[in-house]
């Protein structure tokens, strides 16, 4: 679905996804230091969980990582879900953290 945005939380530490204007899903992770990142929940609405939401949540985190050069720590399983089909993605996790 083209409708669904995705923003920056206030805190700066996690993106929403959201459609018209309401909150389907989310992903939060905390800044440890200067250089990683570590993923410690995500939430997608049921409804949305067929849809690439997740992927497009975890993708905004390791782009983000990218542009802080820090490597990403991750705690939450459905994260860890994206990180193991998606090895372009292997270049910020940290190793043996998925």
């Amino acid at each position: 679905m083209d409708d669904i945005e995705y923003e920056l939380l206030p805190d700066g530490c996690g993106f929403c996804a959201k459609m018209n204007g309401e909150n389907v899903g989310e992903i939060t992770f905390i800044k440890i230091g200067m250089d990683r990142l570590m993923i410690n929940h995500t939430f997608v609405e049921v409804e949305y969980q067929k849809l690439p939401v997740t992927l497009n949540l975890v993708n905004r985190v390791v782009d983000l990582a990218r542009v802080q050069h820090r490597k990403v720590l991750n705690h939450c399983p459905f994260a860890r879900n994206v990180f193991i089909g998606h090895p372009e993605f292997d270049d910020v996790l940290l190793v043996n953290s998925h």
